[in-house]
């Protein structure tokens, strides 16, 4: 059985969900993996959902909204890509590879470019295969040095 990655995706309610909702009207198939959760806005994403996504199961995340200059909240997208670039800054330093999360510009008009990315994005997340996180949210002893903490540590004594 081959690997299906399971995505999640933050969209724009203004535009990329809509254009989500535009490939579905007109039937244009994207992967049934992708999971969309709608923001109002991209600059609305709080940087914890995409590491809740992460450590719950995601395999990969997109975060999408409109095309930059065209926010129905005037600049907040540019907020939002911000955050993605800090976001990929951040998962890279935990051990996620920064492919693993993605941004898409699309607006309501673009059903069929947002089921391509899609698309797209699925399969390089295939290729990366499963995310290398433990069950219980923790990563392996491979992808980080530090030392893990133990539920029976000895207490220290300390002398003066």
């Amino acid at each position: 059985m081959s690997f299906e990655p399971l995505l999640i995706g933050f969209t724009c309610n203004w535009c990329s969900y809509r254009a989500a909702d535009l490939a579905g009207t007109a039937r244009i198939k994207y992967p049934p993996n992708v999971r969309l959760v709608r923001l109002m806005c991209a600059g609305r994403l709080d940087p914890t959902f995409v590491l809740k996504a992460f450590a719950g199961g995601a395999d990969g995340v997109v975060v999408s909204g409109c095309w930059p200059g065209d926010c129905h909240y005037r600049e907040q997208n540019f907020k939002g890509l911000r955050r993605f670039l800090l976001l990929r800054r951040t998962i890279s330093a935990l051990g996620i590879e920064p492919q693993r999360l993605q941004l898409v510009w699309a607006s309501a008009a673009e059903g069929e470019r947002f089921a391509q990315e899609m698309a797209r994005i699925t399969e390089e997340v295939r290729a990366l295969g499963p995310l290398a996180w433990h069950a219980d949210g923790t990563m392996p002893p491979a992808v980080s040095d530090a030392p893990q903490p133990t539920a029976a540590t000895e207490p220290v004594e300390v002398t003066a």
